[in-house]
């Protein structure tokens, strides 16, 4: 019985090694898995693993892009709550850190729809410098939008503290946060021009 089960292995084995080979005809033998390797090298050009690297940059941009938005939402807003105790007054005048926070997710997003809909092996042949151009475009507006959104949480948290007490401190604490949104800004510009460099490898 024992003797039965291991013939029937050994044939389903074979037969699946044969697949392996398609129309080559080739015969793999099982004391030597260099053949194995060679047969699979010979037919994997590395595009196949393309689209994975360019769908990996579309969720970059929009994953690091909205936990800048977050982090900077929630970094400021805990200021704006704290300092509505004592000045409600001035809780919408100090909403602006919350809504600049905000748009970061929105150039995350843009880039991540710019990416997707740029992936399409079916329609055009996608390769390796297709797929690494989606991946840094992604990463160079993810992590751009992380870092403004730390910068935003910070100042906004502290800006609209210190305006409750001194108002004159308003346009000051506008500009820094203008110079942290461009921070993303610049991300967003970078991303848009490697997405366009996909498709431009070679001639098809």
């Amino acid at each position: 019985m024992t003797t039965g089960l291991g013939r029937l292995n050994s044939v389903r084995r074979s037969e699946r090694e044969t697949s392996l080979c398609g129309n080559r005809n080739i015969s793999l033998l099982r004391s030597d898995p260099f053949d194995v390797v060679a047969v699979i090298m010979a037919s994997f050009s590395g595009d196949e693993t393309a689209p994975f690297f360019g769908f990996l940059g579309a969720a970059a941009a929009l994953v690091f892009s909205c936990m800048g938005a977050a982090y900077g939402t929630a970094k400021s807003g805990v200021g704006v709550a704290s300092m509505g105790v004592m000045r409600p007054e001035l809780v919408m005048k100090s909403i602006v850190p919350v809504v600049m926070a905000g748009v970061l997710g929105i150039y995350g997003l843009i880039i991540a729809v710019i990416i997707s809909t740029g992936i399409n092996p079916k329609a055009k042949s996608y390769y390796l410098f297709d797929g690494y151009a989606h991946l840094s475009s992604g990463l160079a507006c993810g992590l751009a939008g992380l870092s403004a959104g730390m910068a935003i949480g910070i100042v906004g948290d502290a800006g609209v503290r210190a305006n409750a007490q001194q108002p004159k401190l308003f346009v000051g604490m506008i500009l820094i946060l203008i110079f942290a949104e461009a921070l993303a800004l610049y991300g967003l510009i970078v991303g848009i021009i490697l997405s366009s460099r996909a498709g431009q490898s070679r001639a098809d």
